[in-house]
C-alpha cells in the first residue's frame, strides 16, 4: 500500500499542477489571448495563431518542449549532444541559422509584383523615408537608459528593436536572431501584432498630416510594365545589393529569386510552390518556433512592455515619414502623388497600400489608390531589408 501511495506521489510531483509557476500561468494566458486575436479578430491568423499555440506550448511545465539542444565536448574531444525540445530543435534549424525568414522572403518574392514601382520609380522614395522610424528609434532606445537605468539597451538590441518599424516579420526575425536572440519573442510578437493592426494605426496618424484637398488627390493610371522590364528587375536589385550591401543579400536575394521565378514564364511548379506550400509550410514551422521563445523567464520583464512602446513608435514614425515624403515631393513636381500612399512605405504587404486605397476612397469613391500604393509598399520591403544589411555589417561581425 505504501508503494502505491508513494506511486502516486510521484506521479502527482510531475504534474503540471504541480510545477506550473505563476509567471508560466501568465504567458499562458497572454497567448491564450494572442490566439483570440487571430481566430476571432482575424489579425494575421497565418502567423499569429503558430506563434500563440507555440507560446502556450513553451510555458508548459516539466514538459521541456522548448529546450534548446546542447552540445558539450568531454576532456578527451568527444561530442555529446543533448537534443532539446523539438520546438527548440525547430528553432535551431530554422531561425539560429536564419533559414526561415529567408524562405518566407522567397514566397513573399513569389507573390510580388514590382510593376508598379517599376512603372513609378519615385515611389521607392516613400518606401526608402518610412525606414527613417527604425533609426529614430534606434536612438531613442539608446538613450532611454539616460532616463530609466533599468532599461538601458545595447547597440545591438537597440537596431532589433528599430527594425519593428518596417513591418516587416520576417526581416525582424532574421535581424533580431542575429544581434540579439534574447529578445526574439517581444520584437517578433509586437512586429506582427502591428503589422495585424495597420488599419487601426495608420489611418488616424494619415488624416492629421494631410489635408482633406490632399487626400482627393486623383493620380494618372500607371503606364504598362514589360515582361522583359519584370524580369530584368530582380536581376539588377540583386547586383546591386551584391555591389553596396553584400550583407542585405541573403534576404534581397531570396525576395528577388522568388520574383524572378514568377516573372520568367518558365518556372511555374517553381513559383505556385514558393507561393503555397512551401511558403505555408515555412509560415507554421516559424510561428511555432516565435512562439517557444514566450517562456515566461524570458518574456515576463519590464524590458518587453519597453519595446512594445518602442516598437510601436518605430511603426509610427515610419508611417507619418512616408506622408510628409510626399507632400515634400508635392511641392516642386507637376504631377501630384497623393500623399495617402507614403503611408504604404512600410512593408506590411499589401496590407499598407489597401488601407491608403480605403483612405483615399473614402474622400473620393472613384479616386482608386491600390496600384500606386503597392508601389511604396513593396519598396519598404526592400528597403528593411536593405537596412537590416546595413544593420548588420555594422553591429553583427
Amino acid at each position: 500500500m505504501a508503494e502505491i501511495l508513494q506511486s502516486f506521489s510521484n506521479l502527482w510531483l510531475t504534474t503540471g499542477l504541480y510545477n506550473i509557476t505563476l509567471g508560466q500561468g501568465i504567458m499562458i494566458a497572454i497567448c491564450l489571448f494572442i490566439l483570440w486575436l487571430g481566430i476571432v479578430k482575424q489579425f494575421e491568423p497565418l502567423l499569429l495563431i503558430p506563434i500563440g499555440f507555440g507560446g502556450v506550448l513553451s510555458n508548459i511545465p516539466v514538459a521541456g518542449i522548448a529546450a534548446l539542444s546542447v552540445s558539450t565536448v568531454d576532456p578527451s574531444g568527444v561530442v555529446t549532444t543533448a537534443f532539446g525540445g523539438f520546438l527548440g530543435q525547430v528553432y535551431g534549424f530554422g531561425i539560429e541559422s536564419g533559414l526561415f525568414p529567408l524562405l518566407i522572403f522567397m514566397g513573399v518574392g513569389a507573390m510580388t509584383d514590382f510593376g508598379p514601382l517599376i512603372a513609378n520609380p519615385r515611389t521607392a522614395l516613400l518606401g526608402a523615408a518610412a525606414q527613417f522610424g527604425i533609426f529614430f528609434t534606434i536612438f531613442g532606445a539608446l538613450m532611454l537608459g539616460n532616463f530609466i537605468p533599468d532599461l538601458t539597451f545595447s547597440v545591438k538590441e537597440a537596431a532589433s528593436i528599430g527594425i519593428i518599424g518596417g513591418a516587416d516579420g520576417p526581416t525582424a526575425i532574421f535581424l533580431t536572431s542575429k544581434l540579439a536572440p534574447e529578445l526574439l519573442g517581444a520584437i517578433a510578437v509586437a512586429a506582427y501584432s502591428y503589422m495585424a493592426l495597420v488599419p487601426i494605426i495608420q489611418p488616424p496618424i494619415m488624416k492629421l498630416l494631410t489635408t482633406e484637398k490632399e487626400r482627393m488627390i486623383e493620380m494618372k493610371q500607371l503606364r504598362h510594365v514589360s515582361k522583359r522590364e519584370k524580369i530584368l528587375f530582380p536581376l539588377v536589385v540583386l547586383l546591386l545589393c551584391v555591389c553596396f550591401i553584400p550583407d542585405a543579400t541573403p534576404l534581397i536575394g531570396m525576395l528577388m529569386f522568388g520574383n524572378l521565378i514568377k516573372e520568367c514564364g518558365v518556372t511555374e511548379r517553381l513559383s505556385k510552390t514558393a507561393q503555397n506550400e512551401l511558403i505555408n509550410i515555412v509560415t507554421i514551422l516559424l510561428g511555432l518556433a516565435v512562439g517557444s521563445k514566450l517562456a515566461s523567464e524570458k518574456f515576463l520583464q519590464f524590458k518587453t512592455i519597453a519595446i512594445v512602446i518602442l516598437g510601436l513608435i518605430a511603426f509610427c514614425v515610419g508611417t507619418a515619414s512616408g506622408v510628409i515624403l510626399a507632400k515634400i515631393m508635392n511641392l516642386f513636381s507637376k504631377n501630384k502623388i497623393n500623399p495617402l500612399i507614403g503611408s504604404a512605405g512600410v512593408s506590411a504587404v499589401p496590407m499598407a497600400a489597401r488601407v491608403s486605397n480605403k483612405v483615399g476612397q473614402e474622400y473620393n469613391p472613384s479616386n482608386y489608390l491600390l496600384m500606386h500604393a503597392m508601389g511604396p509598399n513593396v519598396a519598404g520591403v526592400i528597403g528593411s531589408a536593405v537596412v537590416a544589411g546595413i544593420l548588420l555589417a555594422m553591429l553583427g561581425k
